[in-house]
This record gives structure tokens, sequence and C-alpha cells, in this order.
């Protein structure tokens, strides 16, 4: 499994997506859809966008499960993620250790962009309810993920790297993750 992670807005379905487009054998799986559903199921959440709203207990034992869920995934696949949660309480981390030491993880990879690029991307997104978060905000944010990249790196020892996405360049970013899918 390879984990792909990048705050909202930094693109990172869209260069994921393409990538395993052109990477014939593998499939991805996204961890915030596993998790809403057992969340749904538990009654806890109507939508996505409630999730990082939840208290930190329940939001722990969701991950958890989930991560048992996905132990049990086969072949080639990435994992869709976010690196880090902006919740009420800070900044919480995607994949605590509890979660990663229950998955057999071979690649970590950050999608970032620039600060601007991510709040043009946010602004013109209307399917979702995205908390507002201003340039100083989102740079403490992109801060936070990268020191938990490295993190996650260290606890795993699974190399850590970055996918740069800014605007325009979407190409180079895909033929980038392409290059460590094969």
């Amino acid at each position: 499994m390879i984990v792909v992670m990048g705050v909202p807005g930094a693109g990172k379905t869209t260069v994921l997506m393409k990538a395993v487009e052109q990477s014939p054998g593998w499939r991805v799986v996204t961890w915030g859809d596993a998790m809403v559903k057992i969340a749904q199921e538990k009654g806890l959440v109507k939508d996505r966008d409630e999730m990082r709203k939840l208290p930190l207990d329940a939001m722990r034992k969701l991950q958890e499960e989930t991560a048992d869920r996905m132990a049990k995934e086969k072949g080639n696949w990435v994992l869709d993620t976010h690196c880090s949660i902006n919740t009420p309480d800070g900044y919480y981390p995607g994949l605590p250790f509890s979660v990663l030491a229950r998955m057999k993880v071979r690649k970590l990879v950050l999608v970032d962009a620039p600060v601007e690029d991510i709040i043009r991307r946010r602004a013109a997104d209307k399917t979702r309810k995205r908390d507002v978060q201003d340039r100083r905000e989102l740079a403490a944010h992109e801060f936070a993920n990268k020191a938990l990249l490295f993190a996650y790196s260290a606890f795993t020892g699974a190399p850590a790297a970055i996918v740069e996405n800014s605007d325009g360049k979407l190409e180079a970013a895909v033929a980038k993750l392409k290059a460590l899918l094969d």
C-alpha cells in the first residue's frame, strides 16, 4: 500500500486518479469514504464534513476500525487520505501510530500546492462545506502535514515524498506520482 495525502484543495485526489489511470494494476481506496461509512452505520454523522467535528475519542475509534478493515485489502492499492485533520481542538493526525501499526505501508506521499492555489481551488469547490482557513492558518496546516509526513515515515520505515501540484503543472505532478507507483 502507498499512502497519498494532502490538505483539502491541494489536488491530491485529482493527481492520484490521473496517475492511477496510467498505472495498470493499481487501484485507489479512499480512507474518508470508508471511515464515514462506518460513522454513518453507527449514527455518528450524516455526511463527510461532520467527521472532523467528532470528539477525538470517537475519531480515534473510527480510525482504528477503518484501519482494521483496510489491513485486509490485497494487491497494489493507494490509500487516498489526509495527513492531518483540522479539528476544533487543533490538528489531529490522519494516521495516528495506532492506525499505521495496523497497515503495511510501502511509501508515503504528500501532495502539496502553493497556499494561493489551494485557497482559489477551495473557493471554486461548491461540492463541500469546508472550514475557511486564511493564508496563515493554511500555511500552518501545511507545516503540520509535513511534520506528520516525516513522523509517519520514521514510524513505518517507509520513504516519504512530496509531490508539488501548482496550478498549471498538473501533468508534472501526475508524472512524479506515477513514477512513485512504478
